[in-house]
């Protein structure tokens, strides 16, 4: 009996000692981290002009047939997976002005807001609007332009019939709505706060009350954003009780969601603000390669 006792103190012994050890390890932390908390509710849709009601008619038949197809949610998955590289359909695209014609279909974009659009080492722009203007293009029989220009030029080269389609994951308001028309909606979204990763000022809000509260008692900090998105509007404000904005907070707009996270990676920002599947796909891919680094520097 007392050999069995013995047996069994020295297996527990050493099970936690073992897990003692294991606790004791050093954790590598991220080097960023997605606050999980939805700021806002967000639906997308393509921008088209006002008096281009048969257009917007196609692109919603068009958006109608391949949620209830399955070929939407398929597309979708290929972009929100990593790996799938080759299921992908990549174009050509410009940053010129195009003459529009009878014969081509001009879309605006602005690039990168991954995995929505965005460019590869082979120099073609892929991502879900890319993939849907492409396969709309074709199917109209009309040769695809893509421009890659400024988010807040968007809806004023459709508006002044300069591109047919608005396709950069707009988010529509009713200020938008005074500009341009829009299709149904095709996929919702929410802004989120990206932070540092040993930042620790949200890890105990539960919802976004308290994300806000946090946000109020800053002092001196910086927050970015991609100029002219739903982003800017929630640090900036608008008056409204939706978006009464910040004022102790010093507001940063950059021209893309990548440029945000770079001043967020080189200390020059407290934060960032941006669309949930961007930041995720940003924040997914900087973690992977410091978790890589990480190992490397065992």
């Amino acid at each position: 009996m007392r050999k069995l006792f013995t047996a069994l103190f020295t297996i527990t012994f050493f099970i936690v000692f073992i897990g003692c050890y294991d606790n004791k390890e050093p954790q590598k932390e991220s080097r960023l981290k997605l606050i999980k908390i939805n700021l806002t509710k967000e639906e997308y849709a393509f921008a088209v002009s006002k008096d281009n009601t048969s257009l917007k008619n196609d692109l919603n038949e068009y958006i109608n047939d391949i949620k209830n197809s399955g070929v939407f949610d398929s597309l979708v998955s290929i972009y929100m997976e990593k790996g799938n590289d080759s299921s992908k359909t990549g174009v050509k695209y410009t940053t010129a002005e195009v003459q529009k014609t009878e014969k081509n279909l001009i879309v605006v974009t602005n690039c990168p807001f991954e995995p929505f659009e965005y460019t590869k080492e082979d120099g073609l722009m892929y991502g879900i609007d890319i993939e849907i203007a492409n396969a709309f293009a074709k199917q109209k029989g009309l040769e695809l332009v893509v421009r890659n220009i400024d988010f807040d030029n968007i809806l004023k080269e459709v508006s002044a019939n300069k591109a047919d389609i608005g396709m950069a994951g707009i988010t529509v308001t009713e200020e938008r709505k005074k500009i341009c028309d829009f299709t149904d909606t095709y996929i919702k979204s929410a802004q989120k706060l990206v932070v540092d990763g040993k930042n620790t000022d949200f890890d105990k809000c539960g919802n976004i009350e308290e994300i806000n509260s946090v946000l109020k008692s800053l002092t001196n900090k910086s927050i970015g954003f991609q100029e002219g998105t739903t982003g800017n509007l929630y640090i900036v404000g608008d008056g409204s009780n939706d978006f009464p904005g910040f004022s102790n907070i010093k507001p940063i707009g950059f021209n893309t969601p990548d440029s945000a996270i770079k001043n967020l990676l080189e200390g020059k920002i407290y934060a960032a603000i941006l669309d949930d599947e961007p930041a995720k796909s940003l924040v997914d891919n900087i973690n992977f390669k410091f978790m890589e680094s990480s190992k490397l520097d065992r």
